[in-house]
């Protein structure tokens, strides 16, 4: 989910979108994490809502909901309004997660969701949607930490790769450890009655299945313009990502990273 510089951001490309609504079933999701958290009428907040499927999920879940997605980018919000055509209870707009354009006190769930990851400013983020949020309403982070980093056994080409591009990255604000972070934005954020939440996200024990295989080249494929000026040129990109996926296809590789949700409440 992409409220960053459209030029910082690593997977600005249309077929993100797809990846996204094919990796995540949204209407679990929204009853996982948001179904026993809002109440009819509650008026919700997605910040970096891509296309948007995971708000109109989240609205599924009650006739009386409405929902308000914000993404920097236009693709995003364009695609946004054309899968949600027809369900008058979701609006778009385009923004930026940093300065949205929302009065105080306008929402009563804030939500966002792969998002803290890919920004520079995260705590100014942060503080924004705790502004936006109106008192005693509920404001909700998720992220990863780990993200391409944790593997075994251990391959000294493909560690030394992964630390190469995550440290390249930190330049757009990218960030594989900001889930262990939640607590703490969340708390310099003035949120109250903290919950956290810690659950294994990426988990790949031996041979990996097809279907997540393919999942890692489109995403790889996606960040190959970003792994291109990293490694000096395209067919060295190319080398490093197939050296990574065959180390994931190998039947004695373990890789995982973990999902971390903070939720907390604003003071009255």
């Amino acid at each position: 989910m992409n409220q960053v510089s459209t030029i910082d951001y690593i997977m600005e490309d249309r077929r993100e979108a797809m990846r996204l609504e094919l990796k995540v079933d949204s209407n679990a999701w929204a009853q996982k994490y948001l179904a026993h958290r809002v109440r009819p009428g509650t008026e919700v907040l997605s910040v970096g809502c891509g296309p948007g499927v995971i708000l109109a999920a989240v609205t599924a879940t009650n006739s009386s909901i409405t929902g308000t997605g914000i993404d920097i980018s236009a693709e995003r919000v364009k695609q946004a309004v054309e899968r949600n055509r027809g369900n008058r209870r979701v609006k778009f707009v385009c923004g930026d997660a940093h300065r949205m354009e929302f009065p105080s006190n306008s929402f009563d769930f804030v939500y966002c969701r792969m998002l803290l990851q890919y920004l520079k400013r995260k705590e100014q983020a942060v503080a924004e949607m705790a502004r936006v949020c109106r008192p005693g309403g509920t404001v909700l982070l998720q992220d990863l930490d780990g993200q391409l980093l944790w593997h075994y056994p251990d391959d000294t080409g493909v560690q030394q790769t992964a630390e190469k591009v995550v440290t390249a990255l930190g330049a757009t604000g990218f960030d594989p450890f900001v889930g262990r972070k939640l607590f703490w934005l969340a708390q310099k954020a003035g949120l109250i009655n903290l919950d956290v939440q810690v659950e294994c996200y990426h988990l790949i024990a031996g041979k990996i299945e097809p279907q997540i295989l393919k999942q890692w080249e489109l995403k790889l494929e996606i960040a190959r313009p970003q792994l291109t000026q990293i490694f000096g040129g395209e067919s060295e990109a190319k080398k490093q990502i197939r050296a990574f996926l065959e180390y994931l296809s190998r039947p004695d590789t373990l890789t995982y990273s973990t999902l971390f949700t903070v939720t907390g409440e604003k003071t009255q």
